[in-house]
């Protein structure tokens, strides 16, 4: 049993064309700066995972997504020092995206970069996004 608070947040993987996944740096000032993680955030009261990703995406980069581009692929539930997180991932291969999506970087001005799956494990993650790597892997190539 802990008395770890239990903290829900949506995690997306977002393909380009070429089936690359976007990854943005967590900024200097943040929790774990300078760590590669998908896109995303915490789940706020009220909001379903879907709708705070549409949420989180729109407001870290600009990228318009609906709903139903939006498929669940697995999940993280890891315990840090002081909250359990539970990171349900989805994959989205169908979303608007502004021009400078592709200059690397994001509204937050956190770097941005475009991977392939298997090259995920040569990027410095949060522990909860590392088990996380082999589910896209198996998917993606």
């Amino acid at each position: 049993m802990t008395d770890k608070k239990i903290l829900l947040v949506a995690a997306c993987a977002l393909l380009d064309s070429d089936n690359r996944i976007l990854l943005a740096q967590r900024p200097e000032g943040k929790a774990m700066a300078g760590l590669w993680e998908f896109p995303g955030g915490k789940v706020e009261p009220g909001e379903t995972p879907e709708i705070s990703l549409i949420r989180e995406l729109h407001e870290e980069l600009g990228v318009v997504a609906t709903v139903p581009c939006l498929a669940p692929l697995t999940f993280a539930s890891h315990s840090y020092e002081n909250f359990h997180l539970l990171m349900p991932l989805y994959i989205c291969r169908r979303y608007e995206a502004p021009p400078a999506l592709g200059s690397g970087n994001g509204r937050e001005n956190q770097a941005l970069k475009w991977v392939r799956a298997r090259d995920l494990k040569n990027y410095d993650m949060p522990e909860a996004d590392i088990p996380l790597i082999p589910h896209l892997v198996d998917l993606l190539g």
